[in-house]
């Protein structure tokens, strides 16, 4: 695979976003104790991700047909900047709330065009790789926001300077001044702004990968208290393991995809998900579900880029609308998910109702196996 200039350009791009989504998570109890609201309240950030997103999903490929992707993603990321500069001097409800919707639509768009793009550049044999391997530069850069944002709390200037940091990256990333490819034409055979309907086989798989990952992210502390009895502390710097996880699995499948497809590969990463959840729903003692976590991770790591290259390659010539409606995926998975594995918890207690994930891991390896046995025709690219 050939990394040129506009391939660093998108792993930057994409660092940038995951800067910020992994960095405003430990801010939202920081705004509950700031604005003194209940937990329910505060959760309505989370709302407005999903939001910022939906509204990524209307208008990226709108946005791509009007203005171009160069136009598309700098207008981006100079809109998620802007919304970092709004946080230094944000303290309301209804403000916090705006811009982190507004964070979300340029983040999401940025990485939504970006992706397309390069998925699109390298075609379908080094596209998926390339995918993973932009995402696993920068799961490591989202390792180091939230070591920021409380190395800045820590000194006692708030959480808003470790936020802030993003300006700067986005800036660096702007003056590096790569062209992003344009888009190609639909091709003829295709009816535009359709999608097929193995395109949505594809999709379905992204929301069930998607959900898994988000409930892993929101409960996967509470149910180590509740079975592994692992401290508060501990159980909250777990997760870490997952994101560690994820950061070596994308490096090592950028390598695999070089040499089997991304539906084989997403099977195989599956079952690997399902070995690490079921060492870590059984685990007794903190330790064991630490090492299950890692095992989820390295599972989990593939499974966004894989999601994203399955519904480039069913998009028929469409990437950009493909990767746009992908959104609305992501953006359900967050809104539904999570809420429906604590309504069940609430009734049935954690550790229980943690059996959903494996369900959506399973919806996911079946539809990842339909996907193996439909054939996509091969597209022309730009680089190999």
């Amino acid at each position: 695979m050939h990394r040129d200039r506009f391939t660093l350009l998108a792993y930057g791009l994409l660092s940038v976003f995951a800067y910020f989504l992994y960095g405003f998570g430990p801010v939202v109890p920081l705004l509950l104790r700031e604005q003194h609201t209940s937990r329910g309240v505060a959760g309505l950030h989370g709302t407005a991700l999903a939001v910022g997103g939906v509204c990524t999903g209307l208008l990226a490929h709108r946005a791509v047909r009007w203005f171009g992707r160069q136009a598309t993603v700098w207008a981006a990321i100079a809109t998620m900047a802007a919304a970092m500069l709004g946080f230094t001097v944000a303290h309301a409800l209804w403000a916090t709330l705006a811009l982190t919707a507004l964070a979300a639509a340029g983040g999401t768009l940025s990485v939504t065009v970006t992706m397309a793009a390069l998925s699109d550049h390298h075609g379908p044999v080094a596209g998926p790789a390339a995918l993973s391997e932009g995402n696993a530069l920068a799961a490591g850069v989202g390792l180091l926001a939230p070591l920021a944002v409380g190395g800045t709390v820590a000194l006692g200037w708030g959480w808003r300077p470790g936020l802030a940091v993003l300006v700067p990256l986005a800036a660096l990333v702007f003056l590096l001044r790569v062209p992003v490819p344009a888009a190609r034409p639909v091709p003829h055979t295709t009816a535009a702004g359709r999608l097929p309907r193995t395109y949505w086989l594809a999709w379905s798989c992204l929301l069930c990968t998607a959900s898994v990952e988000v409930c892993l992210n929101l409960w996967v502390a509470d149910v180590m208290r509740a079975h592994s009895h692992a401290s508060e502390a501990a159980a909250t710097a777990a997760l870490s393991a997952i994101v560690g996880g994820m950061c070596l699995g994308r490096l090592v499948g950028s390598r695999l995809l070089l040499r089997w497809a991304a539906p084989r590969v997403l099977l195989g990463a599956v079952a690997v998900s399902a070995a690490g959840f079921a060492l870590f729903w059984l685990a007794p003692v903190p330790w064991l579900a630490v090492v299950g976590l890692v095992v989820l991770g390295l599972g989990d790591s593939v499974h966004f880029p894989l999601g994203i290259a399955l519904v480039v390659a069913h998009s028929d010539g469409q990437p950009d609308l493909a990767v746009s409606r992908s959104s609305y995926a992501a953006s359900l998975a967050f809104g539904v998910s999570p809420f429906a594995l604590g309504a069940l918890a609430d009734g049935v207690g954690p550790h229980t109702a943690f059996l959903l994930v494996p369900l959506f891991l399973a919806g996911a390896g079946v539809l990842a196996w339909r996907l193996g046995r439909v054939a996509v025709a091969p597209l022309v690219t730009s680089a190999g």
